[in-house]
């Protein structure tokens, strides 16, 4: 199972969503992880289309993850804490205001 790091700011961002918010963030988070399974699995290259997962422009290694029509989730591909596993380290989550 791929593993997973928050930082304050995400959990800030997180918990001031709505709970609609919150629960269309945990509907796309549980497809993510599906995707993430398929990559370490070698099943698939990179997620699904309807994800939207795209490096933020302007960004090195910083990704951007849509969950809504004005939902994103910010996140990097972080050092592997468990050998062959993906591990992601999620930045911020949000609107637009909150991608650089």
């Amino acid at each position: 199972m791929p593993t997973h790091e928050e930082s304050e700011a995400f959990l800030r961002d997180f918990h001031g969503l709505t709970p609609a918010q919150q629960n269309r963030f945990r509907t796309a988070l549980g497809r993510f992880v599906d995707d993430l399974w398929a990559i370490e699995a070698g099943e698939r290259s990179w997620f699904r289309p309807g994800l939207r997962v795209k490096r933020v422009k302007g960004t090195w290694g910083i990704y951007e993850m849509t969950w809504a029509p004005d939902g994103r989730a910010t996140f990097s591909w972080g050092d592997t804490a468990v050998s062959g596993l993906l591990h992601v380290q999620w930045h911020r989550c949000g609107d637009h205001s909150i991608l650089p």
